[in-house]
C-alpha cells in the first residue's frame, strides 16, 4: 500500500473519530449501552486495522434477515473471501477475547456465511476462511490488534490451517 494511501486511510480514521466525539458532546450520539459502544468501537478499529492491511471490506454487520446473527466484516484479501469477527474488550482478563468465539457462535458464523456466498454472482464459490481480530481498548494504553487469519473452518472437526 503507498503512503497516500495509508495517510488517506489514517485521515479518515481520524475524522470518523472526531465525528463521533462532537456527535456525543452535542447529545446526538446514538445512546447505546456500554458493552455494544464497546464493540462498534472495536469494529471501526478492526476495520482500520484491515484497510492498512490491504483488505477490501465490503460489509459491515451483515445480516441476511431471516437467519439470527450477523458477521461483523466481510472482506477480500486477493482472491480470498474473509468472513472476519471482531472481539472487544476494555480489560485484560484471564481469557483472551478471541476464546469468546466459542462453537455456538462459529456455527452461527458458518451458516451465516454459506448464505452471503450463495447469494455472490457466478456459479463457483470463491476460497474463503474464518478470521477472528481481537481488540483491546484499555483505558490508557493505545488500542491493540490481533488478526487471526483462519482462525477456524468450515467444519467444526476442521483444524484452523
Amino acid at each position: 500500500m503507498t503512503w497516500m494511501a495509508q495517510l488517506r486511510i489514517t485521515a479518515l480514521e481520524r475524522a470518523m473519530a472526531q465525528l463521533d466525539a462532537l456527535a456525543r458532546r452535542l447529545g446526538r450520539a446514538e445512546q447505546l449501552p456500554m458493552h455494544l459502544s464497546v464493540g462498534l468501537e472495536g469494529e471501526d478499529a478492526a476495520f482500520f486495522h484491515l484497510r492498512r492491511n490491504d483488505y477490501t471490506v465490503v460489509a459491515r454487520r451483515w445480516s441476511c434477515g431471516e437467519l439470527p446473527g450477523d458477521i461483523d466484516l466481510i472482506a477480500w484479501k486477493g482472491p480470498m473471501l474473509c468472513f472476519i469477527e471482531v472481539k472487544t474488550r476494555t480489560a485484560r482478563d484471564i481469557k483472551p477475547a478471541e476464546a469468546a468465539v466459542d462453537s455456538r457462535k462459529r456455527h452461527t458464523l458458518r451458516r451465516l456465511a454459506r448464505r452471503y456466498v450463495r447469494q455472490l454472482p457466478g456459479e463457483a464459490a470463491p476460497p474463503a476462511r474464518f478470521d477472528v481480530v481481537s481488540v483491546y481498548r484499555v483505558p490508557g494504553q493505545p488500542t491493540e490488534i490481533t488478526h487471526f487469519e483462519a482462525a477456524f473452518g468450515w467444519d467444526e472437526r476442521q483444524l484452523s490451517r
